[in-house]
């Protein structure tokens, strides 16, 4: 099956209740590229990587991962996605290291792996410690590990620097940032800093994709009109 295209949306809706937050949102992303979901909040940011998570079924249109539809096939394509969201996902009475022997347990990685991205992540001294322990700052460190512990070929990517101090920001760079060369979905509050990491843009206003293209054609009018 060719999965050139990570990413396949056409027509993509959601609803909860009678509120519409996703109305007919259609695009591709090829593999390795970088979306920039741009847009105020409730704009369906994340209500979009939930559906991507698998965590969310779509109520109309099509939704592909590695070629394969989701909901139905999702089963085929959860081990090869990563989700930082606003959740950690982490036990809070665990210590950091246990959380990510079980996810790496859940994976089947090994258990190497472990130690290899907590050090990345600068989180090996206090790796011991239970996660209620930590600051947020180093839970979202925690976070990230995890997230990329099993070697994603596609990151969901939800304000993933928030409660990150600069050093933090450059340690987790080479995991999550654009220089990982993984296929990325990003969204965030500072769209300048998401537009110079993106190859595709996805403006949302009230749930419609006002803008779909490259970074270059999102003149300041419409980026603005996102965010009002």
């Amino acid at each position: 099956m060719d999965d050139t295209n990570v990413i396949e949306l056409e027509g993509l809706t959601r609803h909860f209740g009678e509120r519409t937050v996703l109305r007919e949102v259609s695009l591709r992303l090829a593999r390795g590229q970088t979306l920039a979901v741009l847009g105020r909040n409730g704009a369906g940011k994340s209500t979009l990587l939930r559906i991507l998570a698998t965590l969310l079924r779509p109520h109309a249109g099509t939704v592909r991962l590695f070629g394969e539809p989701l909901p139905r096939e999702g089963w085929k394509v959860r081990g090869r996605v990563g989700l930082l969201g606003h959740e950690p996902l982490l036990y809070r009475d665990l210590t950091g290291r246990e959380n990510l022997v079980y996810h790496a347990r859940l994976h089947r990685v090994q258990p190497e792996r472990v130690q290899e991205v907590l050090l990345a992540v600068g989180m090996q001294e206090r790796a011991d410690d239970p996660v209620r322990a930590l600051s947020r700052g180093m839970v979202q460190r925690l976070t990230v590990a995890r997230a990329v512990l099993h070697r994603p070929e596609l990151l969901l990517l939800d304000e993933p620097r928030s409660n990150l101090d600069p050093a933090a920001e450059e340690l987790v760079e080479p995991l999550i940032g654009r220089a990982s060369g993984v296929t990325r979905v990003l969204t965030s509050h500072d769209p300048s800093a998401a537009l110079a990491e993106a190859a595709l843009v996805l403006g949302l206003s009230g749930g419609r994709a006002v803008y779909v293209g490259p970074p270059a054609g999102l003149d300041e009018a419409t980026l603005g009109s996102l965010y009002r």
